[in-house]
């Protein structure tokens, strides 16, 4: 997630994508709450979209005017916020529209206000440790449903609906209680990362079972290397290896369990137990890189870097997000969670799906500009700029340009995307259930420093479940 922070997704986190999480359980203020703006915004032309208005046509389906502005927001985190002053400087040249950017990690401390005091952003990635959640600002009625955007011709093909030229899937994770709200336009791969160059000088190979992961973890602790490395005060990542194992594991029902809030998600399900019990083993045999779990993300991912751990866990923003601190010799290559014993899915199958979420405010003074420039977000020149400038892939289908040479880390990701085939599987319980989510990183930063017992990870997120059942709204969102 973020160049200091991604998560997120989230970023993911990163991204989650993704979403750095909420390690730090940042919410809403209960200010929040009294503001009453609808779910679906100003209609064309009245006073929500404050005068912009201008003439439709064909190549502008909005009405976007020449001559206004656009205030846009960006999440600076490990994708940067180049591609996003390429973008802006393209609007201009083709639209005449011009932007004020503000490129920050600070998404809370900087837009929470706003919100509050109904003057937000026109457009807004809404993404990082300080992420003001989807599920939050949608309940305050905060968010455009998409709708319109997605069933506007594609700036590509105009015989096709925006939605119609995307990855199938990647909406899902902006949904919500049937509305796409919020657009996931970076599509992540998580799991395990490690270095070409040292696997190679180590004769260590790429691990597809868990019992072969411990075994590299154990010769890389023998010469004085860390197994593991996560990014500890931030628990987001290391959710990444539990979940992944607990979907492969289980298969897409144990994954299901959890989004869908059943009784059993954790406690009961012996997929739940066997991939808490085989992260706990990493600990107890200190496999862990030392001091990791006292570490931000770009703390303990540099120390990745300098060849301190074998393995990391993240999403595929972590290339970019370690532009300045990886050896040009590295060789970053991305790993699928490698297998427990009697796993339902194949070591092929990946998290993968859509993360860093985008959104337009419903008071927005500039809807119009902002409509118009999420569809150029989705045409092929704009998704090509962005992985120019960020080192990754975007939600269109075949979204760069032919000779566009990809960095070793972004092309790990490609080959593993067509290696996983069907094979993918994505968690939405983080969007649609953020308290949930920041509960149960709670419960595994204790796990990793060994304050509490995988029965009691368990238990403590089992408990996270039942509270959050217990919400009638919980009952609009399911997975079939």
């Amino acid at each position: 997630m973020g160049s200091t922070a991604h998560h997120g997704a989230e970023g993911v986190g990163r991204r989650d994508l993704i979403k750095r999480s909420a390690a730090l359980g940042l919410v809403a203020a209960p200010g929040m709450g009294l503001l009453s703006a609808c779910a679906s915004g100003g209609g064309d032309g009245d006073s929500g979209e404050g005068g912009t208005k201008g003439k439709t046509s064909k190549d502008n389906p909005f009405g976007a005017e020449k001559g206004s502005k656009l205030d846009v927001v960006v999440f600076k985190g490990g994708y940067g916020d180049d591609y996003a002053r390429a973008w802006e400087a393209d609007f201009g040249r083709k639209l005449g529209i011009t932007s004020t950017h503000t490129g920050t990690q600070e998404i809370t401390g900087k837009l929470q206000p706003r919100f509050n005091a109904g003057n937000p952003p026109d457009l807004v990635d809404d993404s990082g440790a300080q992420q003001i959640k989807v599920d939050v600002l949608y309940k305050n009625g905060q968010l455009l449903d998409l709708s319109e955007v997605l069933d506007a011709p594609s700036v590509d093909d105009p015989a096709k609906k925006v939605r119609d030229t995307l990855i199938p899937g990647t909406l899902d994770p902006g949904m919500q209680e049937g509305k796409i709200v919020a657009l996931n336009y970076i599509y992540t791969v998580w799991g395990l990362w490690y270095s070409g160059k040292l696997f190679k000088e180590k004769g260590w190979e790429e691990p597809k079972t868990w019992a072969d992961f411990l075994a590299v973890c154990k010769d890389a602790k023998s010469q004085g290397i860390g197994g593991l490395a996560h990014q500890g005060k931030y628990p987001y990542y290391i959710n990444v290896a539990i979940m992944d194992l607990i979907a492969k594991k289980g298969g897409l029902d144990a994954m299901k369990a959890i989004d869908n809030l059943d009784p059993k998600a954790f406690v009961g399900s012996e997929a739940a137990q066997d991939a808490i019990e085989a992260i706990y083993e990493v600990v107890e045999k200190g496999y862990l890189m030392p001091g990791t779990n006292g570490l931000t993300h770009t703390e303990s991912q540099t120390r990745w870097n300098q060849y301190k751990a074998a393995f990391i866990t993240s999403g595929s923003w972590l290339e970019n997000e370690q532009l300045k601190q990886t050896p040009t010799d590295f060789d970053m290559k991305f790993l699928p969670m490698p297998l427990l014993p009697g796993s339902k899915l194949p070591f092929e199958a990946i998290r993968a799906g859509s993360g860093e979420p985008f959104i337009i405010p419903a008071k927005a003074k500039n809807l119009p500009a902002a409509k118009e420039f999420m569809r150029h977000m989705l045409s092929k020149e704009w998704s090509t700029l962005f992985a120019k400038q960020a080192n990754s892939l975007t939600i269109l289908k075949d979204g760069v340009d032919p000779g566009v040479r990809l960095r070793p880390g972004t092309q790990s990701t490609v080959e593993a995307s067509k290696a996983a085939g069907a094979h993918t599987f994505r968690y939405l319980y983080t969007e649609w259930y953020g308290e949930m989510g920041t509960a149960i990183e709670a419960a595994s930063n204790e796990l990793m420093s060994k304050r509490i017992q995988p029965k009691e990870w368990l238990k403590r997120c089992q408990a996270a479940v039942d509270k959050q059942a217990k919400d009638p709204a919980s009952k609009k969102n399911h997975r079939d």
